[in-house]
């Protein structure tokens, strides 16, 4: 009761267009605000910043630093409840589908984040609002800003919803051993090329055909697959181009 009257009184000194815009987030959390300030710094792109004479620490910036942490134990608790006989391998891949940014960038688009991000006057036109590394750190910020105004009860409760009402669990489970859609990801979220798959050599008769298959990214060949079919052999050759990749990545450090 203590905490909604201090809501309500700190509400009293808001000017309008501002207490419209935190009734409107309130909407979109499902709870009330006691510290307006967070979340209005949550949905502050740094190109608001110079124009409005705000610190560099007053954009969402800091708090999607915090949210991303929340939101990787919050999953992880899900996870862990909803899995328990599964490995730690199992989770943590269904883990890295959940949090990754096109994925927290949907979320930000279902809540329509999107319509109140606050942009530089500037960059208006620079479709920032629709960036989906921008959508996905604004979601990120405004889970901090629930955890700091509210706590982990408010924010688990916050994310939970969201994953029950807008992601099939047991439909990324049974996606993890795609190997293509992984490759994929993995490619994006490094700037490279989408992957594809070059048929090096068809081997056997029609009805017991043999096929051997290559990923090419950015014009370069890398694993090789081979398979009764060409899915098969696709699957075969995205897994080992991972295990290549990654292993690149862990000797140029």
């Amino acid at each position: 009761m203590f905490d909604r009257v201090k809501s309500w009184l700190v509400r009293q000194s808001l000017d309008i267009e501002t207490k419209t815009k935190i009734d409107q987030i309130e909407k979109i959390i499902g709870t009330y605000i006691l510290n307006p300030n967070l979340y209005l710094k949550a949905l502050r792109h740094r190109s608001k910043l110079i124009e409005s004479n705000l610190r560099h620490t007053e954009s969402y910036e800091q708090l999607e630093f915090l949210g991303d942490a929340v939101l990787d134990l919050i999953v992880s608790e899900i996870l862990f409840e909803r899995f328990s006989t599964r490995n730690e391998g199992f989770m943590t891949q269904i883990r890295s589908r959940i949090v990754k940014g096109e994925t927290l960038a949907q979320f930000s688009q279902h809540l329509e984040l999107d319509k109140i991000i606050e942009v530089g006057v500037r960059v208006k036109d620079q479709g920032i609002e629709s960036s989906t590394s921008v959508l996905a750190d604004i979601f990120e910020a405004l889970l901090g800003a629930i955890y700091r105004d509210r706590g982990y009860v408010e924010a688990r409760r916050f994310v939970v919803d969201l994953v029950d009402s807008y992601l099939d669990i047991d439909k990324l489970e049974s996606e993890k051993d795609n190997y293509k859609s992984i490759l994929l990801e993995y490619a994006q979220s490094k700037k490279m090329s989408a992957p594809t798959y070059e048929i090096l050599r068809v081997t056997g008769p029609d009805h017991e055909k043999e096929f051997e298959i290559q990923v090419v990214i950015n014009e370069v060949g890398y694993g090789k697959g081979e398979g009764r079919n060409k899915k098969k052999a696709e699957q075969i050759a995205a897994k080992q181009t991972l295990s290549m990749l990654k292993a690149d990545v862990f000797s140029a450090h």
